[in-house]
């Protein structure tokens, strides 16, 4: 659970880095991110690459939801 603190400095804090500084960018793709590839990329009737790194993931994943209209609520 995050305090009203924490949720209130969210926007200057780095929560969120750009995939490509992320220490463990080139590890492979966590089983959440290839879950969610796949459901996105059914829907933008597109192939699923199973070999991405978590940083390309990241990146495919903000690219299919731009695509698909997903993930507009939280930004």
């Amino acid at each position: 659970m995050t305090d009203k603190t924490t949720q209130a400095h969210a926007a200057q804090s780095n929560m969120e880095k750009d995939p490509k500084d992320w220490v463990t960018g080139d590890e492979p793709m966590t089983g959440a991110q290839r879950s969610y590839l796949k459901t996105l990329s059914e829907e933008a009737k597109e192939k699923v690459d199973d070999n991405l790194t978590k940083a390309e993931a990241s990146r495919r994943i903000e690219e299919l939801q731009a695509e698909t209209g997903r993930g507009k609520e939280a930004r």
